[in-house]
């Protein structure tokens, strides 16, 4: 048996000793180099959002009357696109509260949906003086498009931005404090926006704008005595409980804060207007002046003049007539004087002493075609075609495109009135020869040398257009209306009642006729069937109607020459076609019209009446459901 024991003994006397002394035959050790850590690598920075239409920092002031509101809660607002009162788009990650002096400041980078994006401020709730949180108050100011407002501008949201904000934009209001329009009616939301700053400056909270025109009559006591109204329920909030009742539409709910309380009034505005005038403080109101007499109602309405009506010359030879609404909101007015009028969305008037020549003379009737040029019939002139009038044709800058005379082939003669299709064809009819010319876009005659003619023909004074492109044409001279095919070969006539004078076809192609000497209105279905020979109201307010308009709603807008006042018909989709909407005696008998004489509706829900005899053009605020401008054939939804 081998030793192993003392083997490994000697082995391991052999270790120690060279673990104590050293081996390699007296070498220095190697020490090893030191161990490098792996370089460390920072996280990767993730940057910051990029906004899109980042908006900029202003500041604003909460106020009741001349008091702050404290603690009220602040939220920015987009206007929805999804159509007429679609929701907003709130653009604070987190509401604001106001301080002690009722400021608050929007903090820079919020993003707008689009850079043209139309903004408004609301502001809910707060206190006031030392009353307890009044939960009722909401106050509203529609500040414009996004990449308009200037950093570190200073807004007041009072209850006259309230007031006016809910009459420039009733049409788009929706429920909750949400607006919107559609997105292929920016420019009749911007209008109105425009309108709002027309009627108030957002600055100081007064009325009116800062650039009301000076050719305009302010409606500053009116605007006053609303936003009075309003304060006495955001002052104190035992004062809302009488407001909200007087303000309940019939058949509804009442409101339960200002905003839906003065969006119920300016939609309603022939409702309990004595007994909310009776709610104004008798003194110490904060917005004076205030009306000294209980107004007729609540429209809105603005009264202008210049741009050649009304200049101080006498009214008759300026007297204002036919009437239209470019693609842009901007209205043009014919008058009798042969001078045409444009004044923008404002009613500032764009050309100062109107535009004259190419034959304009004794005009009653004005049209926009597809391509934004303004076409207006010329009456009876001795220089032009023998007496017998002509047809001119403006650009949208106001230069003549028809000549020195316009337009006067086709038959032309002594023509009243005028209609434009949608494919640009432009109807006239001839009353000194009881014919109908058609000419093309460039002013050549399409319906023969000498117009259409038919001995159903009997001094026409009026035509609108049909989505199939054919003419309805009002026969003073036999009391019918005529329909007429685009090629003139299909006339058919129909009953009217007594003097039809003014006529529309509705978007479901039902026609409507102002009868001016039966003082009534008449409608038809598009196969000429009678529906009603004649919707009247003894006189009280369809009294000798004369213009007459569609809105976006089928609602029939009539103004009458001799009542003074605006008509409002339920149309031809309502439960009873023909109801009378507006109150006893119209809308707007306060206004001042003489004699009511075309009336329109805008892309922002304006209606815009010119006066003959007073040398006015009247605008009243947000009473009607937009229409796309220009308007051809029959309204459409803008």
């Amino acid at each position: 048996m081998r030793n192993f024991q003392g083997f490994f003994s000697a082995a391991m006397a052999g270790v120690l000793a060279c673990s104590l002394a050293g081996c390699g035959g007296g070498s220095t050790p190697t020490t090893p180099p030191p161990v490098t850590p792996p370089p460390v690598t920072p996280p990767p920075v993730t940057p910051p959002p990029v906004v899109t239409n980042p908006g900029v920092s202003f500041s604003g002031k909460a106020m009741a009357g001349s008091q702050p509101i404290v603690g009220g809660t602040v939220q920015l607002y987009a206007a929805g696109t999804g159509g007429n009162g679609s929701a907003s788009t709130a653009m604070l990650t987190s509401t604001l509260t106001t301080d002690a002096a009722g400021a608050f400041t929007v903090p820079a980078g919020y993003a707008c949906p689009l850079a043209a994006s139309q903004i408004y401020v609301l502001v809910r709730g707060g206190q006031v003086g030392g009353a307890v949180a009044n939960p009722a108050i909401t106050l509203a100011s529609a500040l414009g498009a996004c990449n308009q407002i200037a950093a570190a501008s200073q807004f007041v949201v009072n209850e006259v931005t309230t007031a006016v904000t809910a009459w420039g934009l009733a049409q788009f209001f929706g429920t909750e404090g949400n607006l919107g329009a559609s997105s292929t009616n920016v420019q009749g939301l911007a209008n109105a926006v425009a309108t709002v700053a027309n009627l108030a400056n957002l600055t100081t909270g007064a009325s009116p704008g800062a650039a009301f025109p000076t050719t305009g009559v302010s409606p500053a006591a009116k605007i006053n005595a609303v936003a009075d109204l309003l304060n006495n329920c955001t002052a104190t909030a035992s004062g809302c409980g009488s407001l909200f009742s007087a303000t309940m539409p019939n058949g509804g709910t009442a409101p339960n804060n200002t905003l839906d309380a003065v969006l119920n009034l300016v939609r309603n505005p022939g409702s309990n207007v004595a007994k909310l005038f009776a709610q104004l403080p008798a003194s110490g109101a904060p917005f004076t002046p205030v009306p000294s007499v209980v107004p007729a109602d609540w429209t809105l309405y603005i009264n202008y003049h210049g741009g050649g009506i009304g200049d101080g010359v006498p009214l008759d030879s300026k007297a204002p007539s036919g009437l239209g609404v470019d693609a842009a909101g901007n209205l043009w007015v014919a008058t009798y004087s042969g001078i045409a009028a444009e004044f923008s969305t404002t009613g500032t008037p764009l050309f100062p002493t109107g535009i004259t020549g190419g034959g304009l003379s004794h005009s009653d009737a004005l049209a926009v075609d597809p391509q934004g040029n303004i076409w207006i019939p010329d009456g009876a002139s001795a220089a032009v075609n023998g007496g017998f009038g002509s047809v001119t044709e403006l650009s949208s800058s106001g230069q003549i495109l028809s000549g020195a005379t316009g337009y006067s082939a086709g038959g032309i003669s002594y023509p009243t009135a005028i209609a434009i299709d949608g494919n640009g064809t432009v109807w006239i009819p001839d009353y000194g020869n009881s014919r109908v010319t058609l000419l093309s876009s460039t002013g050549q005659p399409l319906s023969g040398t000498n117009g259409y003619e038919s001995l159903q023909f009997s001094f026409p004074l009026a035509v609108a257009l049909d989505s199939n492109h054919c003419g309805w044409v009002a026969n003073s001279g036999n009391d019918t209306v005529s329909k007429v095919s685009a090629d003139g070969s299909q006339i058919a006539s129909f009953p009217s009642g007594s003097g039809p004078d003014g006529i529309a076809v509705d978007q479901r192609g039902y026609v409507w006729v102002a009868n001016q000497i039966g003082n009534s209105i008449t409608e038809l279905a598009n196969d000429g069937t009678v529906v009603s020979s004649g919707y009247s109201d003894n006189k009280a307010s369809i009294l000798a109607p004369q213009g007459i308009a569609i809105d976006g709603s089928g609602h029939v807008w009539i103004a009458n020459l001799h009542s003074h006042t605006i008509t409002e018909l339920a149309g031809s989709a309502a439960a009873s076609p023909g109801a009378i909407l507006s109150p006893t005696a119209g809308y707007a008998s306060d206004a001042g019209f003489t004699e009511a004489y075309a009336i329109v509706v805008d892309a922002s829900g304006n209606l815009w009446v010119t006066d003959f005899n007073n040398g006015t053009l009247t605008e009243i605020v947000g009473l009607a459901t937009p229409v796309k401008t220009p308007v051809l054939g029959p309204p459409q939804t803008p």
